[in-house]
């Protein structure tokens, strides 16, 4: 619904997993580097943890698309199998042919016939167990027979256990610790933060086609933050409710008033916001606690100290009111210092163009015609300084640029490569922003082009002109880092004439 509002070209916050958008930040990049080598090295069974809507699953998934054609990989989602028919469901996934009614004991044989062909073959099998910590301990234990299939000098099945925290509980039963001992690597995916949760908005986003200024506001993203707990899935459920909202005010930029609306229609939110209606309910109790005890308290001291007597008030508010008419008839004095007469000099009224005159005039009127007539015309000449020449300038510096564009992509090399700095919608004032970034970087450098997605028109501001990627690559990396927290990206003159076309 929301996808041409903000130039989208496709949904970036499904919560089916997607490798496309897989995110590396908060430990996700380097416990997939790891797994990657622990299943290579082909030693025990892996472990990974994580909380619900961690991002596992995704993990997973990522898994597969990155081993090596060598590493043949099954996936067992259901983990309610009971232990006899374990064998039969890796059986199955590895489609092995199997004869009718056959027993643990051949299943286990053909199995191991399978394994020991792919080994000869010089490849590797590997089991993906989803969700291991509903799987039964019998189960899981026949599970930890498989791992010992081997050779003399590898194994020949490799097990990947993937669950909530409860799976570390059920490996800590002493009746299941030979299986906890064969556990070789373990992993825990942290939960993300908030810095980590702006990338990953971010990431998503662009991934999703998106081009222009940050989508989420750092207020939003702190309040997103604080609602999905660091889980991704929240984190998306959030996002794409958000978005929603801020489509439905018209506006380009998610605040936290779109946030807020999004954590109220959440299944979690509400959750959230019953507990924090209890939080506020026993605040209010406690107040009211800690105010009738007050009150007790002053009753029984005010018995042991009466209160001052009605005259020694009125004494004090006579005092205050002598002292109030004190003040005021200290007044006029007081704007006396303040505005002295002005002694009138002979020089004063002759040279009525001086500088004493435009000092003097605007504190102390005068009904003198000379005076006034002399100051009106050094105040017309402040008020005739104009801000048009310096709105003009602005103007005339972005179509400069604009121009100077429109010959580069004319005349240029098609494989030229720049960096897209930002793209804007045309709601977002060109000038001010082109001025912001001509402070940071070489203006002469700066490169204008507009083009039109989804039946939106977006400025966009490119920044040199490079022969090489590698030079391209080394600009990038030097750029400010306000500019680079925009994520600019690598361009050809190719794609970008293809955008203006």
């Amino acid at each position: 619904m929301y996808y041409a509002h903000f130039g989208l070209k496709e949904p970036p916050f499904k919560i089916t997993p997607n490798t496309d958008f897989f995110f590396s930040g908060a430990n996700r990049g380097a416990v997939l580097d790891a797994l990657v080598y622990a299943i290579a090295n082909g030693e025990g069974i892996i472990k990974v943890v994580g909380e619900v809507g961690s991002g596992k699953t995704m993990l997973c998934r990522m898994l597969q698309s990155i081993l090596p054609e060598k590493i043949e990989s099954i996936y067992l989602a259901n983990p309610s199998v009971a232990p006899e028919d374990v064998l039969h469901a890796i059986a199955f996934e590895l489609q092995l042919k199997l004869p009718k009614n056959a027993d643990r004991l051949k299943v286990m044989q053909q199995l191991q016939a399978h394994l020991l062909d792919r080994h000869a073959e010089g490849r590797q099998v590997v089991i993906f167990v989803e969700e291991a910590q509903g799987m039964p301990l019998a189960t899981l234990e026949e599970v930890r027979l498989l791992s010992n299939l081997e050779t003399k000098q590898d194994k020949l099945l490799q097990i990947v256990l993937f669950g909530q925290p409860e799976l570390d509980d059920n490996l800590s039963k002493a009746h299941i610790r030979q299986l906890r001992e064969r556990i070789t690597h373990s992993f825990h995916l942290e939960p993300l933060g908030t810095k980590e949760i702006g990338e990953y908005l971010s990431l998503r986003l662009r991934a999703a086609g998106y081009h222009g200024p940050h989508l989420f506001s750092e207020e939003a993203i702190k309040k997103l933050s604080s609602a999905a707990k660091g889980l991704a899935r929240r984190v998306n459920i959030l996002a794409d409710k958000s978005l929603l909202a801020a489509f439905a005010d018209n506006v380009y930029q998610v605040t936290p008033k779109h946030v807020k609306a999004a954590i109220q229609d959440s299944e979690f939110g509400r959750h959230t916001n019953r507990y924090q209606q209890h939080y506020v309910w026993a605040i209010i109790l406690l107040v009211f606690l800690i105010g009738s005890l007050g009150y007790a308290w002053w009753q029984t001291s005010s018995k042991v100290k009466p209160i001052a007597s009605l005259g020694a008030v009125e004494n004090k508010l006579a005092k205050t009111s002598v002292v109030k008419k004190a003040d005021i008839a200290a007044e006029p004095q007081a704007v006396k210092m303040i505005n002295p007469p002005v002694t009138q000099d002979a020089n004063l009224k002759s040279n009525n163009t001086g500088a004493a005159s435009e000092l003097v005039s605007p504190i102390v009127p005068t009904p003198s015609s000379n005076i006034a007539t002399n100051v009106t015309p050094p105040m017309a000449k402040a008020a005739e300084v104009p801000e048009k020449p310096i709105i003009e300038t602005k103007k005339s510096l972005v179509e400069k640029r604009l121009e100077v564009t429109r010959n580069w992509l004319f005349s240029g090399q098609p494989s030229t490569i720049t960096i897209q700095i930002k793209s804007l919608p045309t709601k977002v004032k060109l000038d001010g922003e082109l001025e912001r970034v001509s402070q940071q970087i070489d203006i002469d450098n700066i490169y204008l082009y507009q083009k039109q997605q989804n039946g939106h028109i977006y400025n966009v501001i490119l920044y040199g002109q490079f022969s090489q990627r590698s030079e391209a690559l080394a600009a990038l990396n030097n750029l400010p880092a306000s500019i680079k927290n925009n994520r600019p990206y690598l361009r050809t003159l190719a794609g970008i004439n293809r955008d203006v076309e």
